[in-house]
């Protein structure tokens, strides 16, 4: 039995000693030393839950003995009570000592004595109605109103006296004192998910201090994001921004909440990534340029270490989508110019870029394509030598609006004229921003090469995966690139997509185009992509999307 393990009573002994220090003095090192123990605390008590559902109290306190004072000294502790779940793994733990049918009168006194303590923890903090009712009705009481209406009154009181202090400004006989700030914000620690308490942590978050120094207690800024990231309290846009304004390590644990939710999922969807992305309020804290430049630098660094992760680029693209949107809706009066978050890049092209295929008629695409181009070479090729960023930091810019590589690939496909070298250049940039300028011309030939091969195919009444095949392959005399690759790779599913007899050969094509599990994952990104983009658009119903829909399914499931 897990009360036999010797682990076990070496800890409770550890945290009886912890429970008495902490009882005994309120001091600054002991109230610090609480909220470091507390996460670990509260696992400790379900360790003492989980053993204590499966015995018998007469057994447990014959066994156990010092659990009687581990649970009061608990059920003392205002700390404990108020942090995550414990106060709830607490009662379950002592409801596990109730006798149902006491025989004793020593039975009897241990009911009594955990009556009195639920009856101390269910009248000091409030609960809603289904979780207490059961336990007041057995007990024979009802939870005293004094305690939580005191509560939301020192809440209403403190959150008052800060937003006048802050109203005040430089009259400071009316603000609140830094040392008393500093002392109310540590307490505050353990209190974050508590509902009644967040009206106070929203106002000590919008509470600006008139010194230079830091007036808030640092691990309060953690505990909150903490909460925040895992749903156990919430916040509006306007606290989220100030919180990760005022602490770079909250922002930057939020960008990595999302890039682990990324590595977890390998069947990510986008739209499942867009509502997790609008979940944590990423998009409506990065209008502030400051918070954006930042999300914007950990996806570059991403992209870098990933060596251009397709899972990436799709989330960096969903997020720029996400953001855009979130800008939209500002007060126009109040919206920072766009130059403020890509301040290293011509404004005229990431203003061109923003924009989104959507947001423009389809007849306007193939100027506003070309228009794209020519800027983003003269940004590349006519650069000084040594200039900032180089043709990685077009790229990156590039990146951020990939739908325009898409639809240049589309335009490609669906036009009768020749190709135009300014979509060419754009998709041979896109695909490889390492590439220099001899290379990707060698690209663009090899991909011209492709297009006129495949606007043969598609009048084919012949058309076999077969011809698709001979086309991806890569001759030894005629060697491609890996962004070369790529490129083929996309007009192809695109060829397979739109052209009249394309989805009688699409499976059989898919076995040769998707030999890899990498491919294959590239090839997924690339449908999600194509639906998100076609959802946007209002098409995605269509003959298109509904192979594309097909094929996505099946892939997935090989996966």
């Amino acid at each position: 039995m897990a009360w036999e393990s010797g682990d076990l009573a070496s800890d409770c002994q550890f945290w009886l000693q912890k429970l008495s220090g902490w009882n005994q003095a309120c001091t600054l090192e002991t109230q610090q030393d609480t909220c470091l123990h507390l996460p670990r605390f509260q696992e400790f008590l379900r360790q003492i839950y989980e053993a204590l559902k499966e015995a018998d109290p007469t057994m447990i306190m014959e066994r156990f003995p010092t659990i009687r004072q581990l649970l009061a000294k608990t059920c003392q502790n205002p700390f404990i009570l108020a942090y995550d779940e414990s106060q709830k793994i607490v009662i379950w733990c002592l409801c596990c000592l109730i006798n149902k049918e006491p025989q004793s009168s020593a039975e009897i006194r241990l009911n009594s004595w955990v009556r009195g303590l639920l009856l101390h923890i269910l009248s000091a903090f409030r609960f809603d109605v289904k979780e207490v009712g059961p336990f007041t009705q057995c007990l024979g009481y009802e939870p005293a109103d004094y305690y939580p209406g005191l509560l939301k009154n020192m809440v209403a009181s403190l959150v008052s006296e800060l937003r006048e202090g802050h109203l005040n400004g430089s009259n400071t006989q009316r603000r609140m004192a830094p040392e008393r700030l500093m002392s109310l914000s540590r307490i505050c620690v353990p209190l974050v998910t508590l509902p009644d308490c967040q009206p106070l942590v929203e106002a000590l978050l919008t509470y600006h201090g008139q010194g230079p120094q830091e007036v808030l207690w640092p691990e309060l800024f953690d505990a909150i994001n903490e909460a925040f990231l895992l749903k156990k309290t919430s916040l509006p846009v306007a606290a989220v921004t100030i919180l990760w304004l005022q602490h770079l390590p909250s922002l930057e644990r939020a960008v990595l909440h999302l890039f682990e939710k990324l590595v977890s999922s390998e069947r990510h969807r986008l739209r499942e990534m867009e509502c997790f992305i609008k979940d944590l309020s990423l998009p409506q804290a990065a209008c502030h340029p400051a918070v954006f430049r930042i999300v914007d630098e950990m996806f570059r660094c991403a992209l870098l270490e990933t060596d251009g992760a397709p899972e990436v680029l799709a989330a960096l693209q969903v997020f720029t989508r996400c953001f855009l949107e979130a800008r939209d809706k500002e007060n126009k009066q109040l919206r920072f110019v766009f130059k403020a978050y890509f301040p290293h890049v011509p404004a005229s092209l990431a203003t061109m870029l923003s924009q989104l295929p959507e947001g423009l008629p389809q007849g306007r695409w193939l100027q506003r394509l070309q228009l794209i181009s020519q800027q983003l070479r003269e940004a590349v090729e006519d650069q000084p030598q040594g200039s900032h960023g180089g043709p990685l930091q077009s790229w990156f810019l590039l990146a951020h609006f990939g739908g325009w590589a898409d639809v240049a690939a589309e335009q490609l496909l669906r036009s009768d004229m020749d190709p135009p070298t300014a979509l060419l250049w754009l998709l041979a940039f896109y695909h490889g921003p390492q590439e220099g300028a001899q290379q990707r011309a060698r690209t663009m030939v090899q991909a011209e090469a492709v297009l006129r091969c495949l606007r043969e195919l598609s009048g084919s009444a012949r058309l076999s995966a077969r011809d698709l095949q001979a086309l991806g392959e890569s001759s030894p005399g005629d060697p491609r690139s890996p962004a070369c690759t790529q490129l083929i790779r996309q007009l192809l599913l695109n060829f397979l997509l739109w052209a009249p007899r394309g989805h009688t050969i699409a499976r059989e094509a898919m076995a040769f185009m998707a030999p890899t599990h990498d491919v294959t994952r590239e090839v997924i990104g690339f449908l999600d992509q194509t639906l998100y983009r076609w959802d946007q658009l209002g098409t995605g119903a269509s003959g298109p999307g509904a192979l594309a829909r097909a094929l996505l399914q099946e892939l997935r499931a090989q996966v």
